[in-house]
This record gives structure tokens, sequence and C-alpha cells, in this order.
């Protein structure tokens, strides 16, 4: 899915030559280039996802600006979180076609357009249109690329390297929100837009960045994957089967296709040999339908691709487990937005603006957000510990915060809570190491797809609807309780399912064993 015949080929070629040649490890793989995607990953969080955290910021802005309710205004920002993720699924059809590196670049000019175009909004519909879709697709289309590369470069130590990437969130977020609050002050909100829409040209540079890896690497990295994980040879035929299934290897298509695009380049040239006899609209013409075609035939391969993985995946709702982690994840990610957005009104309602302006709490959140992640992430990566159990129980205690927080009404309980709510949520860098445990290396793409997928619709309906409750009660308290409550569901749903999964087998041994 999240990967373009450029950036994962597979070049088999003749098995017994694999198996009996010794394969040297290759120096791009958990080393050399793969940090430098790591550290393009680094800043597509903080150009992308810590500017997303700081828009708190900017929401009570556009509140005094255009006068609008709570609600309403908060679509602007969950617009924009919400579709980077929901388009994941679709931004896979482009990097089939393009690639991880073309796909980064587009995505960064989108993304810039959309905050440019935002600072001439006249009304917060405007802003719908230009931050909340164009500049969240553009977000989405850098997003997926900055995750999946990660993921192909690295084999060992996956969970530090994306718990390394991710802790860019967290530096974004205390960066972007002391930034937006200079730039409005100084400049006002519409000219700080403009100037962080400079900002965000940087994101082609992390785009350029992403350097496929090729063919071979790719190769000599699944074989050594599938050493450790089983029989070497099996699962060099069984990825041969799956890719020719899926027409990632079929020949005979692509004969066809390069001999036709041979053909049009043929009469393009014997045009050229013969020009003065030809005429040189022909010429320019023939050249035009020889591009089409060539795009034509991208397009139909990166379709195919796409269409083969999503739709091929079926089998995946039929584990239980990864259900359940999708009605978990439709819950869980607003109950860490929701602070985000609603924190500097929350302050500024208690009267804490004084405090807060020394030392934002959501710059608390963030930094404490970047320990949590890194540390969580070496700590999972321990074989004595369960990434499984690590997950949970920092999900516990992220509910138990967003639970307790409308109960705090000092600078200093707030602050304790959005530490400790800066500090649970580092289980962040976990979810594509436990959905690779539940679903597999090689559905890991268009598992995780599905995830950040749901992920986006939480973030979509998460602000809104606080904002909706607060008009209704004017206050914050009730949004807190049932965003916790609701995203308690999805936990207990993470709790009961595996217990099933493990009576089913117990309970068919018994049958056996009485027959």
């Amino acid at each position: 899915m999240y990967a373009s015949r450029e950036d994962i080929g597979y070049d088999f070629g003749d098995d017994s030559k694999v198996g009996s040649k010794p394969i040297k490890p290759n120096p791009n793989i958990d080393g050399g280039w793969a940090w430098m995607i790591v550290l393009s990953s680094f800043l597509v969080h903080i150009l992308i996802m810590g500017s997303q955290m700081a828009l708190g910021i900017l929401n009570m802005e556009w509140l005094e600006e255009f006068n609008q309710s709570r609600g309403l205004t908060a679509w602007v920002s969950s617009l924009s979180m919400g579709i980077t993720l929901i388009v994941g699924p679709f931004i896979g059809l482009f990097i089939s076609m393009c690639g991880c590196r073309t796909t980064a670049i587009i995505g960064g000019i989108l993304n810039a357009l959309g905050w440019i175009l935002s600072a001439y909004a006249s009304n917060v519909h405007y802003l719908f249109l230009t931050f909340g879709v164009t500049a969240g697709i553009g977000s989405g289309m850098v997003y997926l690329p900055a995750v999946v590369m990660v993921g192909q470069y690295f084999q060992k130590r996956r969970a530090l390297a994306q718990g390394l990437s991710t802790t860019g969130t967290g530096f974004g977020a205390f960066l972007m929100t002391a930034l937006l609050k200079y730039l409005c002050t100084e400049f006002g909100w519409r000219n700080a837009m403009f100037i962080q829409g400079a900002i965000s040209l940087n994101l082609c540079v992390c785009g350029a960045l992403m350097r496929p890896l090729s063919r071979k690497d790719l190769c000599e990295k699944y074989v050594v994957r599938s050493e450790s994980e089983e029989n070497r040879a099996k699962a060099l035929s069984h990825s041969t089967e799956t890719m020719k299934s899926n027409g990632v290897l079929s020949e005979e298509p692509e004969k066809k296709e390069e001999a036709a695009n041979e053909e049009v380049l043929g009469s393009v040239q014997h045009i050229e040999i013969g020009g003065k006899s030809g005429s040189g609209r022909s010429m320019y013409g023939l050249r035009i339908l020889k591009t089409v075609s060539q795009l034509t035939v991208t397009v139909k391969k990166g379709f195919a691709l796409w269409y083969s993985s999503y739709f091929g995946a079926a089998s995946l709702f039929a584990n239980r487990v990864f259900v359940a982690f999708i009605i978990w994840a439709l819950f869980a990610y607003s109950s860490f937005v929701i602070p985000f957005i609603h924190l500097p009104e929350i302050v500024k309602q208690y009267n804490l603006s004084r405090q807060d302006n020394v030392f934002p709490l959501t710059s608390i959140i963030a930094i404490v957000h970047i320990f949590g992640k890194v540390i969580l992430g070496i700590i999972s990566d321990l074989p004595c510990i369960s990434t499984w159990n690590v997950f949970l129980m920092a999900n516990f205690t992220l509910v138990t915060c967003i639970l307790t927080l409308p109960l705090m009404q000092t600078y200093v309980g707030l602050a304790v809570v959005c530490a400790l709510i800066g500090f649970s949520s580092g289980y962040f860098s976990l979810m594509p190491v436990v959905t690779e445990d539940l679903v597999g290396t090689k559905h890991l793409a268009n598992a995780y797809g599905i995830i950040i997928c749901a992920n986006g619709i939480s973030a979509l309906f998460g602000p809104p609807f606080a904002g909706w409750i607060y008009d209704i009660t004017q206050k914050y308290d009730f949004s807190f309780y049932i965003a916790g409550l609701l995203y308690m569901v999805g936990i207990i749903f993470l709790l009961i399912q595996p217990c099933i999964q493990k009576k089913q087998p117990t309970e068919k041994s018994t049958e056996e064993a009485q027959v």
C-alpha cells in the first residue's frame, strides 16, 4: 500500500542464489541513510503534528475574530487534524504511483498553500476549506510517507527508531506554541499563518530526504527478516506468490505495456528521422501520446497495487483483537487532542493566564511527551517486558488523567495532570509495533493505515464535540468526562478480546480430548 515499486521492489531472481550466498548486512538498513530518514521524519512531526497541537492559540484568535460558537470554530482545527489521518488509505494510492519522496514533496507544497490561503480568511467556513481540507490533505501526504519510510529502513530497534522520530510531535508542540503565540502577538494571526506557511515549505526538503531503498536492499532486508521468523525459502516463495497474485510481479501485462510504449516511441523516432517529410504537428502529437500512454500505465499499475493491497487485506477484520484495536482508536485520539485545542480557553476562564504565559500547559504536555515516547520505546524493547502490557498501562494512565483534569482548578494541579498526560501519551510510538504484533509484517502498512484512519475520525469529531458540550453547559467538565468514558470503553474492548481468544483454543482442546 504505502510503497511504490520504486520504494519496495522485490527482485528475487533465482532463489537458489539467494540461499547459497551469504547475505552481507546492508549499511542502509538500521544504519547509514536510515538515520537521515529518522531525521526527516522527526522534522515532519515537528512541522505537521507539532503545529497541529499548537492550534489552540489560533483557535482563541478565531473565536475573537469571527464571534462564532466554540463548537463551530473547533471544526477548523479538527478538520485539519482529522483529515491528516483519515486520508491515509487514499494517500497510499499516490505513494503506489509516485513513491514516498514525490508524494511528500507535493504534500509539502499543498500544506504550505493551505496555511497561506488561510491568512486571507473572511469567515470560519472559508477556513474549513483552506486550512481544514487543503492543509489537512497536504499534511497527510507528508505524514504517511514519513512514518512508512522509517519502517522500511529499520529492522532492529524499530520501536526506538519510531520513538525518536515521533518525538518531533512533542518538540513541535513546544516550539510551535511559543512561535505562534509570539507571531500572533507581534504581527496578528493572519500574518502568523502566512509566515507559518513559508516555514511549512521545509516539508519539501524533508520529502527530498526520503530516498527510496533499492530493490537489492529491500530484498536483503526481507530475506534476513524471514530467516528470523521461519524458513527462508518458504517465506520467499510465499512472498513471491503473493506479489504475483497482487499483480506486482506479473510480467505479461508489463511486457505488453512496454511493447506499446516502445511502439509509440518508435513512431516518434521514425518521424524524427524523416523530419523533413513529416509535419511538426504530427511529431508533437505523438510525443504527447507517448507521455499520456506512459502516465496511463503508471496510474493503472499504482491503482492495481493499491486496490489489491486494501481489498486483499479483508482478512484483517477476521482478527478480533485487531477489530477491538480499531474500536479503541475511534475513541482514544480525541482524548489526547481535546486538551490541546481547549486548554488555552480553560486557562483563560480560570484566570491563570499569567502563569500560563510563563510556561503554557500545552508546552508541559509537549515536553514530557518527548520523554514518554523515548522511555516507553526503550522499556518495550527490553526482552522481559511485553510491549502490549506497556501499551495498556499507558492507556490506563492517560484515561485517568483525562477524567481527573476537570477537578483541578489551580495551575500546579493542572500542570501535574498535563505532565502525566504527556508521558502516558508516549504510547503513540508503540502503535506501529503493537500493530505489527497483531497482524504481522506483511499486513503492517495496510493495518496501520486503517488504525490511523480511525484515529483521524476520533480527532475529527472530538474537539467540536467538546465545544458543543460547552455551548450547552457553559463548562468544559462534561466534555472531559464523556471523552474519558468513551476512551475507557475502547480500553475495555482491548482487554476483553485477548481473553476471548485465549478461551476459544482451550475449549476446542477439551472437546477434542473428549472425542
